[in-house]
C-alpha cells in the first residue's frame, strides 16, 4: 500500500545548505573580482582572500555541495514516491530514476527536469488538466540556471588547467565568476522551488488548497 510520507523536514534541510552554498559562492566570486581586478598589476596571493584561505575555502565548498546533492535527491526521492499516491499514471519512470537519473551521463540534463515535471503535475490539485501557460515557469528557469552553470564552472576548470600566461588566467577568472553568479541564481531559484513544490504536496495532503505562493 503507498502512504504520503511528510517531506517538510527534509526541505528545511535542503534550503539550508543551499543558503550554504550560496555564501561560499559569494565568498569564492569576490576572490574571483580581486583576481581580476588586480590584473597583474598588484601582487595577490592566489591561495587567500583576505583572512580567508581558498584552498580550504574551495575544500569546504566542495564538500558542501556534495551535501547538498545528497540531501536533495533524498527529498526528490521522497516527493517522487508521494506523487505516486496521486497520480502514478502520470508518472512515467519508476521511482528509482529520482535516484539515478542525475548520474547518468548527458542523461542527467533532462531526466531530472521530466520526473520533476510529473511530480509538480500529481502534485497540484487537478493532475490531469493542462499546464498553465506559466505554471513552469520556475522549474524552467532553475533548470536552465543549473545547466549553463555546470557548463560554465567545467568549461572554467578546463582553462585553468590549460592556463599559461596571464591572459589565460584572466580568461578562466572571468568564466568562473560567471559560474559563480550563475549558481547563486540557481540556489536562489531551486529554493524557491523546494518551498513551492513541498508547500503543494503538504498542501494536497492536508486538503489546504491552494498551495502558498
Amino acid at each position: 500500500m503507498l502512504t504520503l510520507r511528510n517531506p517538510n523536514g527534509l526541505s528545511h534541510a535542503v534550503v539550508a545548505l543551499l543558503a550554504g552554498n550560496i555564501l561560499f559562492d559569494v565568498l569564492l566570486g569576490l576572490a574571483d573580482v580581486r583576481d581580476l581586478a588586480a590584473d597583474g598589476t598588484e601582487s595577490v596571493d592566489p591561495t587567500r582572500f583576505g583572512p580567508l584561505d581558498l584552498n580550504l575555502a574551495y575544500s569546504m565548498s566542495f564538500t558542501l555541495y556534495v551535501a547538498t546533492g545528497i540531501v536533495f535527491i533524498v527529498w526528490f526521492y521522497r516527493l517522487r514516491k508521494n506523487a505516486e499516491v496521486w497520480a502514478s499514471d502520470l508518472q512515467t519512470r519508476k521511482p528509482g530514476y529520482a535516484v539515478g537519473g542525475w548520474f547518468i551521463p548527458i542523461a542527467n540534463f533532462w531526466i531530472p527536469r521530466a520526473i520533476a515535471v510529473e511530480i509538480w503535475r500529481a502534485s497540484r490539485p487537478a493532475p490531469y488538466a493542462a499546464d498553465g501557460g506559466r505554471e513552469l515557469t520556475l522549474l524552467n528557469c532553475w533548470w536552465t540556471c543549473w545547466i549553463v552553470g555546470t557548463l560554465v564552472n567545467w568549461a572554467s576548470g578546463q582553462m585553468y588547467e590549460t592556463a599559461g600566461t596571464t591572459g589565460d588566467y584572466h580568461a578562466a577568472s572571468q568564466w568562473s565568476l560567471a559560474g559563480f553568479a550563475l549558481d547563486i541564481v540557481a540556489a536562489v531559484l531551486a529554493i524557491l522551488f523546494v518551498r513551492r513544490l513541498t508547500s503543494m504536496q503538504h498542501a494536497k495532503a492536508n486538503g489546504m488548497i491552494p498551495a502558498a505562493q
